[in-house]
């Protein structure tokens, strides 16, 4: 399950984009569970979910997201439902740094109205010895490759994570 962090595939953002734009929101695919849209979860509450992503650009990566259709955390939540998202993404991003090597975490909300307008938190630990070049944005971008993972793979390390729940 170590993976070497320079070991990288390349990431077909044409297709990726068809399905976002074209195919329903990936979250509540997910939720509904759509067999196109699967993902190891890590963590679910009755408002909130947390699973693995299926192109990490690095080990553990996940997303956070409210399990109703959210698209704007400034207008469409307020203060006590986005300080207890934000609670499920600071205990889950604890889970990954207690399972993978994380010198630091990174979190960011991505997403648009265009394409995954469904809110969501992606969380990603950056690995000790990434040289400084290769950090922060470069380090979330899939246009620098994703990790090779496997389904079986994913699955190990989500119920690793899970354990630090």
């Amino acid at each position: 399950m170590n993976h070497d962090q320079s070991e990288r595939t390349a990431f077909d953002f044409e297709q990726y984009g068809r399905r976002v734009r074209e195919g329903p929101c990936f979250v509540c695919a997910f939720l509904d569970g759509h067999e196109d849209y699967r993902h190891h979860t890590l963590y679910e509450d009755d408002d909130t979910v947390a699973f693995l992503t299926r192109h990490p650009v690095q080990l553990g990566y996940c997303l956070v997201a409210p399990k109703r259709h959210v698209e704007s955390w400034i207008h469409d939540m307020e203060e006590p439902e986005f300080l207890r998202l934000q609670a499920v993404v600071r205990r889950v991003a604890l889970a990954v740094a207690a399972t993978v090597p994380t010198e630091r975490m990174y979190a960011l909300s991505l997403g648009s109205r265009q394409g995954n307008a469904h809110l969501h938190w992606h969380l990603a630990a950056l690995p000790p010895g990434v040289p400084y070049d290769r950090q922060q944005f470069h380090a979330v971008m899939a246009e620098n490759g994703v990790l090779p993972v496997d389904d079986a793979t994913q699955e190990a390390l989500a119920r690793r994570i899970r354990q630090h729940l």
